[in-house]
Parts: C-alpha cells; structure tokens; sequence
C-alpha cells in the first residue's frame, strides 16, 4: 500500500474517530439535558395601570417605553383644575359653617350664664320673699289681734266716757293707740302686696329661666346640624384631596414601562390604561417541554437560556414550578377525538424557569430561545 492510500486511511480514520467523540458527546449532552425551543420570556407581575376615580385631560407624560421607574415616581399628569375649584368651594362653605357654629356657641355661652345666674338670683329671691311673707303676715296677725283687742277696749272706754266715769284724756289714748295700729297694718299689708309683686317677678324670673333652657336646647341642636354638616364637607373635602392625588399617575412599584397607550392631550376615563409596567425580577421563562423529555426535570433543576434575540448572551436559571396538566388541556380549541380519529402526538408540559443570572435590562416579554434543563439523576 502506497503512502498516499496510508495517509488517507489515517485521515478517515481520524475523521471517524472525531465524529464518533462528537456523536457520543451529542449524545451524552442530549441525555443529561432537556433540549427545547419551545422558549417564551414572560412576567409574572405585568401591570396596565391608569388614572383611579378622576378623568381628563392628559397634560404630561413622564416616562417612555423602555424607561425604568422606581416606585412612586411620576408617570403621567392630568388637568386637576377642575377638582381644584371644586375643592376651594367645599373650604369656603366649611369656612362658613363653622363660621356659624362658632357664633352659635358665642350666644349659648352667654344665654347659659344668664340662665345660670337668673336661676340662683330668682330662686333666692322668691325664697327670701317667702320667707319675708312668711313674717310680715304672722306681724299682720299680731297686729290684728292687737286692733280687735283695742277696739274691745276702745268701745268699754267709750261707754265709761259717756257716763262720766273715766276722764277724756284716758279714752283718747285708747283712740291714739287704735288708730296707730290700724295704719301699722296697713303698712304691712301694702309691704305685703310689694312683696307678692316681687313674687310674681321672681316667677318671671324663673320662666325666663326655663325659656332660656329651650333656646339653649334649640342652639345645641342648631350647632350639631352644623357640625354634622361640617363633618359631611370634610369628607367632601378630604375625597377631593384624594381626587387630586390621583391626577398624578404614579409608579406602583419598581419597573420598566412596557407600552405607552395615551399622548399629551388625550382625554381619559378612569380606569383607562396609560402604561403597562412590568415589575423589576419578574421575568421568568415559560418553557413548553415535550412529556418524553420530563424524566429527571424537578424543582431547583439547573437551566441555561440563550435567547434568540442575544445569541452571545447565556442565563441561568432554576426551574421552579412543573405544570400539573399539558399546553393542549387548556386550548381554546381541544382536540375531539370523539370519532375514534387519534393521531399520538407528544404533549407538552409547562415549565416555569425563574432567572437567577444575566444581564435582565435585554429581557422583554415574548422574546423565544432555547433552553438546556439539567436533568438530576
């Protein structure tokens, strides 16, 4: 055999013995991974967000797609001017109320300390006059039995006068000493009628008094309205302040915006989506793994991503959750075998990879790939 047939010999040989490493190293990596393309990117924290309880128009927008926001940052502004009118309205009529409440509060301070004193004045006053009338008619009594006494003695002196037996000097004493007593009561009569007069004045006193509870009655019930009223516009007001709040659309969390849906002077309706935010490490990729490939795939399994749109761009994951039914169980159009048709097609099971390495800025929802899952033993 010539050297050239040699030379060839060794180099098919070699090529055959290079192939076969490739072949049962191809073949080693298939059965220690679990090869798929059937790779999504997906986020399991997407979030449409836009103005709650206000509408109008947009005047700022505050934030692109592909910009990263922090939580609480301003994302978007719309017309507040109206909330605001609305809102200086509301403090006006408060202003107003309490306003009057405290006029109110002002006149029953001062009709309750009249009350309080009309209410000791006329109670002492129309006890002491009881007191007073109390002694004057036991004086007038007195004074009475004294004029009927003197009377019995006038008339005896009288008759001793006209017969001579007693001189006139005598009877006129008795005359001095009746008259005396009769004007001694009628002073106390008319000292009498006074104080029945001052009586009826006390009385009034104490009905003014008792007026006076009712129109005290009537200022507390007049003041409650009022502050139930204040207390209405406060929620009032405290709504508005919210409603303004919330013309400022803000970041619910730390992300990147995923799609802008309004531009600067739309008009928006509550509830609307103005962005889509996607959370910041919420990106997981959604692998559809063929059931033939399932034996050694568990939870906490190694797995490495190359995605299309990065082919020099590796990430590492780990698998944490394996679907409990196929892709094909929850398709909007099942496949009816009824008829007793069945072609045997591999089903596929959903794998959730949570990414644990890479560079997660190149990450967008939707991007495909592949996937190598490490299969434990």
């Amino acid at each position: 055999m010539d050297n050239k047939k040699k030379i060839g010999l060794i180099i098919v040989g070699i090529l055959i013995l290079l192939f076969a490493v490739v072949a049962i190293k191809w073949i080693k990596h298939r059965m220690e991974y679990a090869i798929t393309d059937a790779v999504f990117v997906e986020s399991d924290y997407i979030s449409n967000i836009g103005f709650q309880r206000v509408s109008g128009k947009v005047i700022q927008l505050f934030a692109k797609e592909g910009d990263f926001v922090k939580e609480g940052q301003e994302l978007a502004k719309i017309d507040d001017t109206d909330y605001k009118i609305s809102l200086q309205q509301i403090e006006k009529q408060i202003e107003s109320l309490e306003y009057q409440k405290e006029e109110l509060e002002i006149k029953k301070d001062r009709i309750s300390k009249e009350l309080d004193i009309n209410q000791i004045n006329s109670s002492l006053t129309k006890e002491e006059i009881n007191k007073r009338k109390e002694a004057l008619s036991e004086q007038i009594k007195q004074v009475e039995a004294q004029i009927n006494q003197t009377k019995k003695d006038y008339e005896r002196y009288e008759n001793l006068l006209n017969k001579g037996l007693i001189p006139k000097q005598k009877f006129e004493q008795i005359q001095t000493q009746l008259s005396v007593l009769q004007k001694q009561k009628s002073a106390l009569e008319k000292n009498l009628e006074e104080l029945n007069v001052s009586i009826k004045k006390a009385e009034e006193g104490i009905n003014l008094a008792k007026v006076q509870k009712i129109q005290i009655s009537e200022l507390d019930k007049s003041i409650l309205s009022l502050q139930k009223q204040i207390e209405a516009l406060n929620k009032q007001k405290e709504d508005l302040e919210n409603q303004i709040n919330y013309t400022t659309l803000r970041a619910p969390f730390d992300g990147v915006i995923a799609k802008k849906f309004v531009s600067i002077g739309d008009i928006v309706k509550s509830g609307i989506p103005i962005y889509s935010v996607i959370k910041k490490d919420s990106f997981y990729i959604n692998v559809l793994l063929e059931e033939t490939k399932l034996k050694g795939i568990k939870k906490g399994s190694i797995a490495y991503i190359k995605l299309d749109a990065y082919p020099d761009k590796e990430f590492e994951g780990v698998v944490e959750e394996i679907g409990y039914a196929s892709a094909a169980t929850y398709a909007l159009v099942p496949r009816d075998i009824s008829a007793g048709e069945f072609t045997k097609v591999a089903q596929r099971i959903p794998v959730k990879i949570r990414i644990t390495k890479g560079d997660f800025s190149l990450l967008r929802v939707g991007l495909g790939g592949e996937v190598e899952i490490k299969k434990d033993k």
